[in-house]
């Protein structure tokens, strides 16, 4: 099985400069202080077993983390085991994970997905991810049906503990804004550079800075450059204004306390 590219033999990416003006766009390790200091410490705590967290993945896909949520407690309280998920008709699965949208398609992904990794391990348990180097471990997850690199760095990091970097359509819209990649920079690319760019240590909590920053402030409507506290030398922040394209004064921009609440 080939190995995708280390961190030494990835080249770095040049940060995007501002045309014409202003001060560089930040690096991510700048922007990593200014986010803790705002949104406060990130404790990473396991939400699930690995093999739990790939299905639960699976299920987060186009829809709300809420309906992901109840979508999995359904398939879970359906079929406690999952050889029972496997063995069950692909019916049966749909109608026990409709909440979580997209069933028909999400259902025999699920099915491929969890026959892929009996096959390979005789079971269930892919904890030894943990153990393998994280090139391997991600090649090996990326090389399951329908599994691309986020749902992989999902796993990794959030199961696992290890530092990979999940990218989201939030992570990938305040990374552009940034000039943390370039504005032609695929989200799946971007989980790469924005890997290399941060100390393995920092890689969790920096994603769930960069998500909760897109979510409350750097919103894909309006955001709220007003209550941005990376707002001096974002890339993007002065073509916004200059189009009327951020939120105006009084018009829905939360106090720091209000955005700046408890992760």
């Amino acid at each position: 099985m080939a190995a995708a590219n280390s961190r030494a033999e990835r080249p770095a990416a040049a940060p995007r400069r501002r045309k014409g003006r202003g001060a560089a766009p930040y690096t991510l390790r700048e922007v990593y202080p200014l986010l803790a200091d705002y949104y406060g410490e990130v404790e990473h705590r396991p939400r699930l077993p690995p093999i739990d967290e790939l299905v639960w993945t699976i299920l987060s896909q186009h829809t709300s983390d809420l309906n992901a949520g109840r979508a999995y407690d359904s398939l879970r309280a359906r079929f406690p085991t999952w050889e029972r998920v496997l063995a069950a008709p692909p019916d049966e699965v749909e109608n026990a994970i409709r909440h979580g949208g997209l069933a028909a398609q999400k259902a025999p992904r699920i099915q491929s997905v969890l026959a892929a990794v009996r096959e390979r391990t005789g079971g269930f348990d892919i904890a030894f991810l943990a153990e393998r180097p994280l090139a391997e471990a991600k090649e090996w997850l990326r090389s399951l049906p329908g599994v691309g690199p986020k749902t992989a760095a999902v796993v990794l990091s959030f199961s696992l503990g290890r530092p990979a970097f999940a990218v989201d359509t939030h992570i990938h819209r305040v990374a552009r804004r940034l000039g943390l990649i370039g504005p032609k920079v695929s989200a799946d690319a971007a989980h790469d550079i924005l890997e290399d760019a941060i100390e393995p240590e920092r890689v969790f909590p920096a994603h769930v800075y960069l998500i909760t920053h897109g979510r409350r402030v750097c919103k894909a409507q309006r955001p709220l450059c007003g209550a941005c506290v990376l707002a001096e030398r974002c890339v993007e922040r002065p073509d916004l204004e200059a189009k009327g394209l951020t939120a105006r004064p009084g018009t829905g921009v939360p106090s720091p306390e209000l955005a700046a609440k408890p992760l």
